[in-house]
């Protein structure tokens, strides 16, 4: 079986919980030899054990912590981008999709947290695959306020928002259609057990251990759902299959490691850019199944608000930013240029750290830069390049 899915995991605690999504890979009869797991990590962790754990579960992959990281770039003639990668950063998601464009095998990627399980009613990775496979008719949704609630589904009931929602796109009036969908380039899988909100939410929950009070079931979901063209969705990384082509529009940004302190929305806001470059090159994020379960471990409410506060008022405006931008597109790549420009020229003064998105859109820029030169090396078409391992 070819080796053509790339699994990347940011890690520094509950790696084993890839045991789980192998033996549910096992269970439903998934070829465990699809997969190239990469955990990403620190250098404080025991690397050791996680390169032990994918031996003893016969799982091709490689582990790197922030010292392997400068090594593959070096060994890549790619030292100029190493600041691409933030420091201790759920955003080092980015060095799995690095990784991945300098190995062509790799057509598809998956993102899985170390905090989620998979549900045994389903085949974790083979429904993702089949996701991305599918074409036919799927509910559509969209909102007078241009976004759609992930959680729409039992929203009545439980009344939640997920991260990262526009606080102003709150209390919309939703519809629903039946709709021909061809062209599948992402599956977000959603969560049961602790939902994925914000700490202001949180907070208006009565939680003070970054959890939330209100927790979600199988039953708040009730199946696969695409949002329509020109509507905005939460795109939540820890169940997650994408692409290969998407990879210069999805972006994790420079999180937690910069000036601004601005934290917490890499996977929010890479999922903005990724559904303005979709519907730009009429393709489809898919919402639904497979469900995770998400067992978030404690901590305090406030440390999360901490990291949020800096971005939140810049998180109710982004989308507007990249809105009009790469009209003309007929890439990703070109989607995903106008969209670097549209932040790094934007005058963004008038928002609290409005310069952080200039600093955004350089970077992007030079994540494109670094991928040209990955793709000059590599050349279309051939096997992976040198100690990439």
């Amino acid at each position: 079986m070819k080796q053509d899915i790339c699994v990347v995991v940011p890690t520094i605690r509950e790696y084993d919980c890839m045991r789980a999504y192998f033996e549910n890979a096992r269970d439903h009869g998934f070829g465990l030899d699809r997969l190239f797991v990469l955990l990403v990590t620190e250098d404080f962790c025991d690397t050791d054990e996680m390169a032990s754990m994918l031996e003893e579960e016969g799982v091709e992959g490689a582990v790197y912590d922030g010292t392997a990281r400068e090594e593959w770039f070096e060994n890549h003639d790619l030292g100029a981008y190493t600041h691409l990668i933030p420091e201790a950063s759920h955003a080092q998601t980015s060095f799995g999709l690095l990784y991945m464009w300098a190995n062509p095998r790799f057509e598809r990627g998956v993102f899985i947290d170390d905090d989620t399980l998979p549900h045994d009613e389903w085949d974790f990775f083979g429904r993702h695959m089949e996701n991305l496979d599918y074409e036919g008719e799927l509910e559509s949704v969209r909102s007078d306020e241009r976004w759609v609630n992930v959680l729409y589904q039992n929203a009545d009931e439980h009344g939640l928002y997920p991260r990262g929602y526009p606080y102003s796109a709150m209390d919309e009036s939703v519809e629903t259609t039946e709709r021909d969908v061809e062209n599948v380039v992402a599956s977000q899988g959603l969560w049961t057990n602790v939902p994925d909100l914000d700490a202001v939410r949180i907070l208006m929950d009565g939680d003070l251990e970054g959890q939330a009070q209100t927790r979600t079931e199988k039953s708040d979901f009730t199946g696969d759902f695409v949002a329509d063209p020109g509507q905005y969705l939460t795109v939540c990384s820890m169940n997650l299959a994408f692409e290969r082509e998407v990879i210069p529009a999805f972006y994790q940004l420079p999180m937690d490691d910069n000036e601004w302190s601005v934290g917490r929305f890499d996977d929010i806001w890479s999922g903005v850019f990724l559904k303005r470059a979709a519907d730009l090159l009429d393709g489809e994020v898919l919402t639904g199944y497979p469900l995770c379960e998400h067992n978030k471990a404690p901590r305090p409410t406030f440390d999360d608000l901490n990291n949020e506060v800096p971005g939140l008022e810049l998180n109710e405006h982004v989308w507007e930013v990249v809105d009009d931008a790469g009209s003309d597109a007929t890439t990703w790549t070109e989607a995903a240029e106008a969209m670097a420009d549209a932040l790094a020229d934007g005058d963004f003064a008038k928002w609290n750290n409005g310069a952080f998105l200039n600093h955004c859109g350089e970077f992007w820029r030079d994540w494109l830069a670094c991928l040209d030169d990955i793709e000059a090396r590599v050349g279309v078409g051939s096997g992976p390049v040198t100690a990439d391992d």
